[in-house]
């Protein structure tokens, strides 16, 4: 196969490029654009020889785009516009201004890109900027799949269940089918067993199931959990196509974690809403670009202590003074996972990295904004094979 011209829309750290050298696939992206001054720096930092453009999508015109003849589109639009947790405010956001702009360009390319792959949050398959995508690839001659898959279905022990479009042309050899139905798995027979894809409760904000208090069902355990959860993250443990999360992780001074370490004050109010993984489990949460800041619902918190048990520091804990509540829960030395970590478990290979005076907030922040690696690589292989 020919050297593939490849063009990187909302490229951010550069999620969709080391996706791209993953895959395998003979390819150069011939530019990427992003607006984002801090994903902009992490970009350069990694991809020096790629022409970055920081500019905003809409003001690029037609002929700058014609000019660059590409082969294949990968974007990653914003996703605030669909995500379960913000206004929903789709097409009317202005956010979404940028896609649409797209859209509109795209039917009046001089060449259309044989290959498109777009990637978004939970909630882009039942917008109307979804739907609009559909109508411009149909009426440009596109066939395509679209796929809802979390990193555990490559044996990554994170939850982030993302929208994925893979999109060709139909004037070539299409080996995938155009699918009404939104797949749960790859479109690959096989490797679409169930095993793949555990079930994932809503990843974009994982730690609002431990607060409904299931009444209906009158089971608590130590946190707030329900019986339903805990059965949840025994099952995703159990799974044994996913690694361990010890394989993800830095090797462990007591001086370089130090600054990991969840404060008292986070320790006394987060303590039982917050997802708290153990090296050996085969399980997190989503990471979402608030870790680190905020503690609910951005990610989980690692136990770096093992010889306490969880349930001891657990049980009874709500009839402690303050004091005593703290003296337990250190004892579990809980921690953010670092952002090399979090990198590590976005699929991100060891020779990416952040430029020294990036702080570490927004390492984290641009982390949160980014994808998966390992199931965008895949992705791509099946959509160029």
């Amino acid at each position: 196969m020919e050297n593939l011209r490849v063009l990187e829309l909302y490229s951010g750290i550069g999620g969709m490029h080391y996706a791209l050298k993953e895959s395998g696939i003979p390819a150069h992206v011939v530019a990427a654009v992003d607006i984002n001054t801090t994903a902009n720096e992490v970009y350069r930092h990694n991809f020096p020889d790629t022409p970055l453009w920081s500019k905003s999508i809409e003001g690029i015109p037609l002929d700058d785009f014609n000019k660059l003849s590409v082969d294949v589109i990968l974007m990653s639009p914003p996703c605030q516009p669909f995500t379960r947790l913000g206004l929903q405010g789709d097409i009317r956001d202005l956010r979404t201004k940028s896609f649409l702009y797209i859209l509109d360009l795209l039917p009046r390319l001089n060449r259309l890109p044989r290959f498109i792959l777009l990637e978004n949050v939970k909630g882009f398959e039942s917008s109307s900027a979804r739907d609009l995508l559909i109508k411009t690839l149909m009426e440009g001659g596109y066939r395509f799949e679209e796929i809802m898959v979390s990193p555990t279905s490559v044996g990554i022990p994170n939850s982030r269940l993302r929208y994925y479009l893979i999109a060709q042309l139909s004037t070539e050899t299409f080996s995938i089918q155009a699918c009404s139905k939104i797949l749960d798995a790859f479109p690959h027979p096989a490797e679409s067993d169930s095993s793949e894809q555990p079930t994932v409760v809503s990843p974009a904000h994982p730690g609002s199931s431990q607060l409904d208090k299931d009444t209906e069902e009158g089971h608590f355990l130590y946190k707030l959990e329900t019986m339903a959860e805990v059965q949840r993250k025994k099952n995703q443990n159990n799974d044994l196509s996913v690694r361990l999360i010890q394989g993800f992780l830095e090797p462990q001074s007591e001086r370089n974690m130090e600054q990991y370490l969840l404060p008292p004050k986070t320790l006394l109010r987060y303590a039982m809403v917050m997802d708290i993984v153990q090296p050996t489990c085969r399980r997190s949460t989503c990471f979402t670009k608030g870790y680190g800041r905020y503690v609910e619902g951005t990610g989980s918190v690692l136990q770096s202590c093992m010889e306490t048990e969880m349930q001891s520091v657990f049980t009874g804990l709500d009839q402690l003074s303050d004091e005593e509540k703290l003296q337990r829960l250190m004892k579990l030395k809980l921690r953010y996972f670092t952002p090399r970590e979090v990198a590590s478990l976005m699929g991100f290979p060891q020779s990416f990295s952040f430029p020294e005076h990036i702080p570490t907030k927004q390492r984290y922040k641009v982390l949160g904004n980014s994808l998966n690696v390992m199931v965008v690589a895949r992705l791509l292989r099946l959509l160029v094979s």
